[in-house]
């Protein structure tokens, strides 16, 4: 009986994958679906090409070419979500050593631009950005979150940004927007130490919104984002407006240190030798 039912859950997984893909226009997208809504935009994390909705270069930019079109169209905000039971485990760091391997300093270039693109996508997007966070969310997955807007989390999600560990420096402004968030200790014990947060916790620092019962999360979700979408797409942009102006200057400026110092690292031998020696035997598991 219990194989049956874990034989009907995968077929279950397969034909949601299956029916998501179908809407609309995501025959233009390879790794993530985007669904036009009454009122919003919803782009899902749906990766075909990397593990645990990682993140390579081809994928970001996936994502930086949805939202530049929901910029511009109809929509009021952004609904960020994810297929599966990981919403994203950052960069693919199995992408990161075949493509360094090869041609260390162009590649060095390449990725950290494509990091750094990405990210900025994220700051300079004027409408509200709702994230939904169903499962564990690492690396760069966690490090966007404080540059969108609200952020709702189901109880089994949880929080990594284990860059110092994994021989990285950070990324996606987290070198400044984790200690305003989080304060300095905590901010430097996820930073350099792989600190974990639960969905509580992180609630309780301010990271998360709020944290919703699992099996409910997705009706609860989608309750409060239509809600949102009956407001007026004026006073939600300019409402967004006055909350982020002031910092966009200051974050566009730390990203572009960020990724400045990632492509030095990757760049110099010594730096790529400490990631690899830490990624030969133990590549990053979730």
């Amino acid at each position: 009986k219990r194989k049956l039912e874990a034989e009907k859950d995968y077929v279950f997984d397969k034909r949601l994958r299956y029916s998501v893909r179908q809407n609309e226009s995501n025959c233009r997208f390879r790794d993530i679906v985007v669904r036009k809504e009454e009122g919003f935009t919803h782009i899902l994390l749906s990766s075909q090409t990397s593990d645990n909705n990682a993140l390579t270069p081809e994928i970001m930019k996936e994502v930086r070419r949805a939202l530049c079109n929901a910029a511009t169209d109809d929509s009021k905000l952004l609904l960020l979500s994810a297929v599966g039971s990981v919403f994203c485990s950052g960069l693919d760091y199995s992408y990161l050593i075949g493509r360094l391997s090869s041609d260390r300093r162009k590649e060095s270039t390449r990725i950290s631009e494509a990091i750094r693109d990405f990210v900025k996508a994220f700051i300079q997007f004027k409408k509200p950005i709702v994230v939904a966070i169903n499962g564990p969310a690492l690396g760069l997955g966690a490090s966007i979150l404080p540059l969108c807007d609200i952020v709702w989390a189901s109880e089994k999600a949880w929080f990594q940004t284990p860059y110092a560990t994994i021989r990285l420096t950070p990324a996606g402004c987290s070198s400044y927007t984790f200690p305003q968030i989080l304060g300095v200790a905590l901010a430097n014990e996820m930073l350099f130490c792989g600190r974990k947060l639960t969905a509580q916790e992180a609630c309780s620092r301010g990271l998360v919104s709020q944290v919703f019962w699992p099996t409910t999360f997705s009706q609860e979700v989608m309750l409060r984002v239509k809600e949102m979408a009956s407001c007026s797409a004026v006073v939600l942009e300019e409402s967004k407006c006055l909350v982020r102006s002031f910092l966009k200057s200051v974050l566009e400026g730390v990203n572009e240190k960020e990724c400045l110092m990632l492509k030095q690292l990757w760049s110099s031998s010594k730096g790529l030798d400490s990631l690899f020696s830490y990624l030969q035997d133990k590549i990053y598991e979730v």
